[in-house]
């Protein structure tokens, strides 16, 4: 599990200014939170109980950047007590954490081009995009993080009205509805 943290975005009306990644490096699925700029390790901490343990478990091991956030006492003491080892990337080289850098690049890249008119909608943009990350193929695993999770691909009400809209191009979204229809009536 990879976790990060990113700040200094346009304050949202609840406050926040941040988003905090975790993210699953078998699965490759992400979850993402909006937080104010203000939150401490034990709130961060609660964020991964309630986006992270709920689902996955407990990580083998935690691989996070050097946020006070993650090296605070109590980030710290819930690690120790639930047998994870917590390791930090290395000072200098967020590589490291590759994976989670290139999330939180595509993250930048979606927050760019959704919100650029509405750039204060962003905290509540979040659950779709985490939604579309984690229902991408991954170059890496040939399936998408939904799949490798629970071995099924979440419904997608749009792709069952994309014909009927006339949105997604013509012969390209009419077999994505084809396939789509096909897959759910096989169920």
């Amino acid at each position: 599990m990879n976790t990060i943290c990113a700040f200094g975005l346009p304050k949202y009306s609840e406050g926040n200014t941040g988003i905090v990644v975790f993210d699953d490096r078998l699965s490759k699925m992400a979850h993402l939170a909006a937080v104010p700029d203000s939150i401490d390790a034990e709130g961060t901490a609660k964020l991964f109980i309630d986006r992270v343990f709920r689902q996955h478990g407990l990580p083998v091991v935690s691989i996070s950047d050097r946020d006070p956030r993650f090296t605070g006492k109590f980030w710290k003491s819930i690690f120790k007590v639930l047998g994870t080892r917590l390791d930090m990337s290395t000072a200098d080289h967020p590589q490291t954490d590759g994976q989670t850098e290139r999330v939180n690049r595509v993250i930048n890249d979606i927050l760019r081009s959704v919100c650029a008119d509405a750039p204060r909608r962003w905290s509540s943009m979040l659950p779709v995009f985490e939604f579309a990350l984690n229902n991408a193929v991954h170059a890496s695993t040939g399936f998408t993080p939904f799949y490798i999770n629970g071995l099924t691909h979440p419904r997608v009400p749009l792709m069952l009205s994309l014909r009927k809209s006339g949105l997604g191009g013509g012969e390209g979204a009419d077999r994505l509805a084809d396939t789509s229809l096909l897959l759910f009536k096989n169920r």
